[in-house]
């Protein structure tokens, strides 16, 4: 037979005494075996379930015959789905037991059967009225699935109203029974009271076993986002804050160098000395400018004809002239 490891700090003294006690049957050193494969199959259960049931088809093959294991086989084939498998360890335990605590579980495999006439059916049997207060709830809920199963909405509504449901009081069932309740309005389309009711089972769900901020969230059309791991926000943290966007018009390469030759060879040439000249006073330098500002004004103003444009001028006015005379019919002479 295979065996899985188990640390060593598991001893199987953490099982609940009247388990222990019902281990007392087999052998002392098969007992501890036992015990640490069932102490595993709770650790695991809720986050692994894979691995506890695992565990728990190891402590079946132990011991087959404890009522303790073939519950605890049950409950790890319900966690990962196999329904006829778990239905058939309860149906084992209950019978060495003669206890209903099992029967809610019981119906709601018949409910992941694809059965929920059945399972509807157990609600209404005589075992439910030797459950405790916690069980008829559980009950009730799992009555309550089937309805919707059965395309039943509106009975489900109806099904889960309750003095359990309207009660004040916190129990470890009242968030369950409160989110039972809501996702049921939801259902009908009643998602004013649906959101009612989630906040109340939020309020109620002390250990976490809901999801009711997550469906409160989805209803008021909040979205999450996933946190950065730490590495991504120290890159992030390297980044500059803000980026401009705009691109810098780049530079004609060759005038670049051009400017840069011209500023090697200004750098490399020494300023000449500079003889100290008498300063010429102000009134001088204007009597210097002012023939030259009135020789362009006359440039400007009085256009002064070229000779040999006026002779070419009269030399074909006279042409002109001599064209419009009449020939001459012979000589004089």
């Amino acid at each position: 037979m295979k065996r899985l490891p188990i640390p060593d700090d598991v001893t199987g003294e953490e099982i609940d005494k009247s388990v222990r006690q019902e281990l007392m049957s087999l052998p002392k050193t098969l007992a501890e075996d036992v015990a640490r494969n069932l102490v595993m199959v709770a650790k695991l259960l809720d986050d692994e379930p894979e691995q506890a049931y695992q565990y728990a088809r190891v402590a079946l093959r132990l011991a087959s015959r404890v009522a303790a294991v073939r519950e605890a086989a049950g409950f790890a084939s319900y966690a990962v789905g196999k329904y006829s498998e778990a239905l058939a360890e309860f149906r084992a335990a209950r019978r060495m037991t003669g206890n209903s605590d099992l029967w809610p579980v019981m119906a709601d495999c018949e409910r992941g059967m694809g059965r929920p006439e059945r399972a509807l059916a157990m609600a209404g049997e005589p075992e439910v009225q030797k459950l405790d207060r916690a069980g008829q709830v559980e009950m009730r809920m799992v009555a309550a699935g089937a309805r919707r199963d059965m395309g039943q909405a509106d009975a489900a509504v109806v099904t889960l109203q309750s003095p359990e449901l309207a009660s004040h009081s916190i129990q470890p069932w009242t968030a369950r029974l409160r989110y039972a309740y809501a996702d049921a309005l939801l259902a009908v389309g009643r998602e004013d009271e649906a959101r009612e009711w989630f906040a109340k089972a939020l309020e109620a769900d002390q250990g976490g076993t809901t999801d009711a901020s997550d469906r409160l969230a989805e209803l008021d059309g909040v979205e999450f986002v996933d946190a950065l791991d730490p590495e991504q926000e120290a890159d992030d943290a390297l980044k500059p804050v803000a980026e401009s966007t705009v691109e810098e018009p780049k530079a004609d390469e060759s005038a670049v160098e051009e400017v840069e030759e011209v500023e090697e060879v200004e750098a490399d040439e020494e300023p000449e000395a500079v003889e100290d000249e008498p300063v010429e006073p102000e009134d001088a330098a204007d009597e210097d400018a002012e023939p030259e500002l009135v020789e362009d004004e006359v440039q400007d103003d009085d256009v002064v004809e070229d000779p040999a444009e006026d002779a070419a001028s009269t030399a074909e006015v006279k042409s002109e002239d001599q064209a419009g005379l009449p020939e001459k019919d012979g000589d004089d002479s």
